[in-house]
């Protein structure tokens, strides 16, 4: 069984899929429990401590480009400097944003994994990696950043009688994307609220720290696919941002933006 799953591997066939999980529904302990084998696959640079050994139908995209998992980044190993994840029961599905400062192969990534209903099996896998020549990249710099919100517990869990809905989470999202095309949107900006975009930080972690700044025009942003983590407050879209591949990710308290973190892959462009 091994053997013929390694060979499709290896050839690029998009059969692949989880171990088994005794779970019969998807549950946050299922989906923990994959963000970890997909931390374990990257740092190995090991796709079979993700993908398992059952053949199972699955799509694998890197920057939105179709490619054999045989040539992915997950094939290289890569020495995790920070890793932050949101689970979706509704869906069944993961986001995972992963900061690597090795100089030797610095990246920024963020990934969506999406499971059947149960979620013991891989249904879809899409990945952002940046690196070098992509928007803002300096990925000591984004570390820098993402370590003092986490040190200044920014991404709290929210108690739950003070958790947002899905559609309030949502629609916060929509406002500021949909607001790139049309000055008139009116997005619930909170105070403070702070802005991660490639390496570039909007704030100083004050109490009057916006995210209403320099926002452009005439951008349409399309084709979101949505994950969304009710206990954090967060919801991460990816879309295409005009025809580049991009990741953006919303952190919203009692309706309010209150931290935006992106990823613009700027060495192709797709659509």
């Amino acid at each position: 069984m091994l053997t013929t799953f390694l060979f499709l591997l290896l050839t690029g066939n998009p059969s692949l899929a989880l171990p088994a999980i005794t779970s019969n529904s998807c549950t946050r302990e299922t989906l923990h429990q994959h963000t970890e084998s997909y931390l374990s696959a990257q740092t190995a640079g090991n796709p079979l401590l993700l993908l398992g050994t059952t053949a199972a139908p699955i799509v694998y995209t890197e920057d939105f480009v179709s490619r054999p998992i045989s040539s992915s980044i997950l094939n290289t190993p890569l020495r995790i400097s920070h890793n932050r994840s949101l689970l979706d029961t509704t869906q069944c599905a993961t986001y995972t944003e992963l900061i690597v400062t090795d100089p030797a192969n610095s990246r920024v990534i963020g990934t969506q994994i999406r499971f059947n209903p149960s979620g013991d099996t891989i249904q879809k896998i899409e990945t952002l990696v940046t690196m070098e020549g992509d928007w803002a990249f300096n990925a000591s710099l984004t570390y820098f950043y993402a370590n003092r919100e986490t040190e200044n517990n920014l991404w709290f869990t929210i108690p739950k009688a003070e958790r947002d809905s899905r559609q309030v989470i949502q629609a916060a999202a929509d406002a500021y994307l949909d607001l790139f095309n049309d000055p008139t949107v009116k997005v619930p900006w909170g105070t403070p609220c702070n802005r991660l975009e490639g390496s570039w930080y909007t704030g100083n972690f004050t109490a009057t720290d916006s995210c209403n700044v320099g926002v452009p025009t005439g951008v349409v942003i399309k084709d979101r696919r949505y994950v969304i983590d009710e206990t954090v407050g967060t919801v991460d879209a990816f879309v295409l941002f005009g025809t580049r591949p991009d990741s953006h990710e919303f952190r919203v308290e009692r309706g309010k933006l209150r931290l935006v973190h992106t990823l613009t892959v700027m060495r192709n462009v797709t659509g």
